[in-house]
Formats: structure tokens, C-alpha cells, sequence
């Protein structure tokens, strides 16, 4: 979700007006994903990385996170989506603690659509703390189950920067990438499809020669 603060100063607003208008980006997606085939969904809100920033924009980012998930739990329970969260959770605050776990367990149920917000997250740090409970003769099976998140079908990148940026390294290994210059606030229901649309032209071939190919 790349592209807040640049789409605020563009504007002459503040960066923190620009984390607004992509909490209301977020909504549209979500609202969207069902209808255009999507069962699970990863945002990147807040790098690890990302507590280098000025406190203030950070202050303004994690009340931001909490104010969404208050207004947004209820919404989420109604429409069969559930929230879970990845990442750290020992430096958030207190309360952001205690309503990202309300979120949670008020979501559980949800069948519809699984959000995972992605809040102190370091795909590189995930990787570290997996490796260090592997056994010996461990599987890429295990591996992925340590890491608790599904590989990744589609990854779409706003902003117009081209890099993952330590985001769900190991489950992207045969993502399809996307990159728009597009930025966050402005990306739609139909950016969304026009997406999906692309990812269902491309040959996914998991490093195989397909018979076709090789005949």
C-alpha cells in the first residue's frame, strides 16, 4: 500500500492526510476482493523498518490503525471477513494491543474473506524466529507452517516502486508481480480486477515446461 505520503504532498496536505485517504482505499479493496475471486488478502501497513520515520508521522499512523479497526470490526463481522494480524505486536501500544486482538476474536468466524494486516512486520525477521525452531530433516512444508502465511498467488505493488521491500519473501518465491504507478489512495475496485484479469493471463509454470511448450 505504497504511495500515502507522496499522494498528500502532491496535493499540499500533510503525509498523515494521505494515510486517511488510504485507510479508505483499504475499504474499497476489501468491499472488492470477494467478487473479483479473492479468498485471503495481505496489506503491508507499517514496516518494521518503518519505526525509522518521523514519531510524529508514526504516532499518527498507529491511532490511525486503531480508529480502523474500531470503526471497521463490526463491518467485518457483517460481511463474513476476517482480520487477522502479522508481524510484531511487543512494540505497539497497549490499547492498540488490546483492539487488534478484539478485531481478532470478534472476526473469527469470518468465512467470506481473510484479511492479514501486516503491522511491525519484517518478512527477514519472520524468517529468523522460523528457522530457529526447524528440526532436523525439516520440509519446505514446515517451513511455510512455522511462517504461518500461505504462499503468494499475486502481489501488487503501488507507488511505482519496483521491490518487495522484506514482504512475505519466502511465500512469494513464485508470486506474480505487479507494479503501478498508481498511488494507494487513488487504486480502486477496478485497479483491483484489472489485476486479477492479468494474473489469470499469465502461464504459471513452477519452474515445469508445460507439455504444450515442450512438444
Amino acid at each position: 500500500m505504497d504511495g500515502n505520503g507522496r499522494w498528500a504532498q502532491a496535493r499540499g496536505l500533510p503525509r498523515v492526510a494521505g494515510h486517511r485517504a488510504g485507510a479508505d482505499a483499504v475499504r474499497r479493496v476489501v468491499e472488492s476482493a470477494p467478487d473479483a475471486g479473492i479468498a485471503a488478502l495481505t496489506l503491508y501497513s507499517f514496516s518494521s523498518d518503518n519505526w525509522q520515520r518521523p514519531a510524529a508521522e508514526v504516532k499518527a499512523l498507529m491511532s490511525l490503525f486503531q480508529s480502523y479497526l474500531r470503526m471497521e470490526t463490526s463491518r467485518c463481522v457483517a460481511e463474513g471477513v476476517r482480520i487477522r494480524m502479522i508481524g510484531r505486536r511487543d512494540r505497539l501500544s497497549p490499547a492498540l494491543q488490546k483492539a487488534v486482538a478484539a478485531s481478532e476474536a470478534l472476526t473469527a468466524g469470518g468465512r467470506t474473506l481473510e484479511v492479514r494486516i501486516a503491522i511491525d512486520y519484517s518478512s527477514r525477521d519472520a524468517i529468523l524466529r522460523a528457522a530457529g525452531k526447524l528440526r532436523k530433516g525439516a520440509t519446505r512444508e514446515d517451513f511455510s507452517r512455522l511462517l504461518g502465511a500461505p504462499d503468494v498467488d499475486l502481489l501488487i505493488r503501488t507507488g511505482g516502486e519496483q521491490r518487495l521491500s522484506d514482504f512475505l519473501l519466502w511465500e512469494s518465491a513464485y508470486a506474480e508481480l505487479m507494479f503501478t504507478k498508481k498511488m494507494w489512495p487513488d487504486f480502486g475496485k477496478a485497479d483491483l480486477e484489472e489485476a486479477v484479469a492479468e494474473y489469470y493471463c499469465r502461464e504459471r509454470r513452477f519452474g515445469r515446461v508445460l507439455e504444450a511448450a515442450a512438444g
